[in-house]
């Protein structure tokens, strides 16, 4: 696996996705942990390999887009993968769904605008499409941001195991507290601005650092410590 191992924010805000998120989103990106490889290999914030297995890529950029909710729980960690070409075109991409990824490029290449790819957030939920519809076919779409909000508690990726404190009272808070933002989506998306927040952009090694220190200080607020 070859790794760059210097950070460059121009690029990363470059290429980074152009994100449509519902009108009524109660919570937004708070940090980006970016990695571009060079060659393939593994992620080290999600479970997958990075394959350059169309002969036009020449880098991966991976945005490991951190929440510090989801409707339902605390902590969330979303992906977004763009492959580069030689000549510093969009050759794919892919997106984050619930454990999963898809492909992130609508069948005619038409969500690539001005050399950036336009996804939508799904509500709530932070998973993403390059159509809106899709989400609104789960069937959970509009329940899980009202009736079910805040439902999972607390909740970290495997590699955070060990690192929070969970137990049923804390879930219980977590649980009361995210129920004070459920809401039904708009249907109706707007942009969120990349330019504004170029300081959210950090090397993913320096993200991973910062998670467990900020989910500890959202559940000593929670608690009222």
């Amino acid at each position: 696996m070859r790794i760059s191992d210097t950070f460059d924010r121009e690029s990363a805000l470059r290429y980074a996705p152009r994100l449509l998120m519902d009108k009524r989103e109660p919570f937004f990106p708070v940090r980006i942990g970016v990695t571009a490889f060079e060659a393939e290999g593994d992620s080290l914030s999600f479970r997958r390999r990075i394959a350059f297995t169309d002969p036009k890529v020449q880098s991966v950029l991976e945005y490991a887009i951190y929440y510090d909710y989801d409707i339902q729980h605390l902590y969330d960690l979303e992906h977004v993968w763009i492959y580069i070409g030689k000549e510093g075109e969009i050759v794919d991409a892919e997106a984050s769904f619930h454990g999963k990824y898809l492909k992130a490029l609508r069948s005619d290449r038409s969500n690539i605008n001005h050399g950036r790819v336009t996804l939508y957030v799904q509500p709530g939920k932070h998973a993403m499409a390059p159509l809106a519809e899709r989400f609104e076919r789960l069937p959970d779409f509009e329940r899980c941001t009202m009736e079910e909000a805040g439902a999972d508690g607390v909740i970290y990726g495997d590699m955070f195991a060990g690192l929070i404190r969970k137990d049923h009272e804390t879930d219980r808070r977590v649980r009361e507290h995210l129920q004070k933002f459920r809401f039904r989506p708009s249907r109706e998306y707007e942009e969120f601005r990349w330019e504004k927040e170029a300081e959210r952009f950090v090397p993913w090694e320096r993200l991973y650092a910062e998670i467990p220190e900020r989910m500890r200080k959202e559940l000593a607020l929670i608690r009222g410590w």
